[in-house]
């Protein structure tokens, strides 16, 4: 193969990946140092003020002050992501393992299971979480089924809307797991058992270590997108909890600031890209690892 071929064969997916995620990152860019327009919108013209509001605040006499509210909606965001991401991956991993141990139909029938929410809107799946949490929802009921006292539903709570981000998610997270689970050669989880090992000697000392790509691919899979997500905490949340995706659609909805919402995405894609670098890094220490 010539090099020119190489060259000009690969000129279609660079024109598109520049025109479709280059193109629009650059404009994104240069609207969050814009200067704010009187009537919303922006103007060109060099401002920082955008990314000077997310830490500061002009005070009455003109002088910044530190105000933290941002930086706590920038930390609820990580932490709420990393909740999440937390609790799929603790939910796929054996559902990926009972999967990988079924038989061939068996298994494509389960897979088509898992992804078959996503052959439903998320708006519709989104709202079906709050037929359930709701007020006097099905899970109200079954809590008073019990001998729950009487409570307001399970709405506009933290843990809903990290149930919504689960729930939306998680196969993003099954998949890549049972991919690297299915695999593991069951002759080394036998060989863990005739050395004496218990299942959970097993699972830490074969399946993790084995399975730790799919971990990986998974958990970023489910972690970046619960950064930017926006339904759940407009509909499950109820707008309580405010999380940078919902910031960056109020800024450039009600509030016409397209400047700061710009910023606000940047600062998200900033954190979106570190996550890839250090997952990169330690995929890079452990290849020289093992060399």
């Amino acid at each position: 193969m010539s090099k020119a071929f190489r060259f000009w064969g690969l000129v279609p997916a660079w024109a598109l990946m520049i025109l479709t995620l280059i193109v629009p990152i650059l404009i994104v860019a240069g609207v969050s140092v814009a200067e704010r327009g009187a009537y919303g919108g922006f103007n060109w013209a060099f401002d920082l003020s955008s990314y000077r509001q997310i830490l500061y605040t002009v005070g009455w006499t003109d002088e910044l002050e530190f105000d933290p509210k941002y930086v706590l909606i920038i930390g609820r965001t990580l932490l709420f992501a990393g909740g999440a991401t937390l609790i799929s991956l603790l939910l796929a991993l054996p559902v990926a393992y009972y999967i990988s141990q079924q038989s061939s139909r068996l298994k494509t029938i389960l897979l088509y299971l898992v992804t078959l929410p996503f052959w439903v809107s998320m708006i519709v799946r989104v709202y079906a979480w709050l037929i359930i949490l709701g007020n006097d929802g099905l899970l109200e009921r079954i809590y008073r089924i019990f001998g729950g006292a009487d409570i307001s539903g399970f709405l506009f709570t933290p843990g809903a809307m990290i149930t919504g981000m689960v729930y939306s998610y998680i196969p993003l997270m099954i998949l890549p797991v049972y991919a690297s689970v299915e695999k593991i050669d069951p002759a080394l989880i036998e060989a863990s058992h005739d050395l004496y090992g218990g299942r959970w000697t097993a699972l830490k000392r074969v399946i993790l270590p084995l399975a730790a790509p799919g971990l990986t691919a998974g958990s970023i899979l489910v972690f970046v997108p619960c950064l930017g997500t926006v339904l759940e905490p407009m509909l499950l949340g109820g707008g309580k909890q405010l999380m940078m995706g919902t910031l960056i659609q109020t800024q450039f909805g009600g509030a016409r600031n397209w400047p700061f919402g710009a910023a606000i995405a940047m600062v998200l894609l900033i954190l979106v890209v570190l996550t890839l670098l250090l997952n990169a890094r330690r995929a890079g220490r452990q290849m020289e690892a093992t060399l």
